[in-house]
């Protein structure tokens, strides 16, 4: 696997951090992507600790999705806070995690980021919709351990 520099390009990036934008104008709730070289332990417990370092568990609404990658392991994880998994149900990860995942299958990196990210925005906006005055809690950028 490419190392996590090449992993997206900028451009690729960019992309990414657009898509959680348009995503997040129709809910309060808050995506964000962190990607690793490599993930020594427990993806899915790593995943979690990456979730409370970024201070996802903060939001007002509990409505925070992480999107994590360990590119050397080949495996991603989809973790959602309390207030989201409260309404929906388990179909709904699974389901963006096999969009995410027939993207990754095929090399498409970028487009299975913006897939999962599209697809956790629309089901937020559902359980959390986006009221005036709400303000983005998290950055969007996408951060790197």
């Amino acid at each position: 696997m490419p190392y996590i520099e090449d992993f997206l390009t900028t451009q690729e990036e960019q992309e990414i951090i657009e898509a959680i934008r348009i995503a997040e104008r129709e809910t309060s709730g808050e995506i964000r992507v962190h990607i690793e070289q490599n993930c020594d332990v427990d993806v899915y417990e790593h995943a979690l600790d990456v979730f409370h370092i970024l201070k996802m568990d903060n939001t007002k609404e509990q409505n925070g999705v992480l999107i994590y990658v360990a590119v050397d392991n080949k495996s991603f994880v989809i973790f959602g806070d309390h207030g989201i998994n409260n309404c929906v149900g388990v179909d709904f990860w699974n389901s963006t995690r096999d969009k995410i995942a027939i993207q990754f299958k095929i090399g498409n990196f970028k487009q299975g980021l913006i897939d999962g990210i599209k697809e956790a925005g629309e089901v937020l906006s559902n359980y959390f919709p986006w009221n005036h005055g709400d303000r983005n809690e998290l950055d969007n950028t996408i951060s790197k351990g």
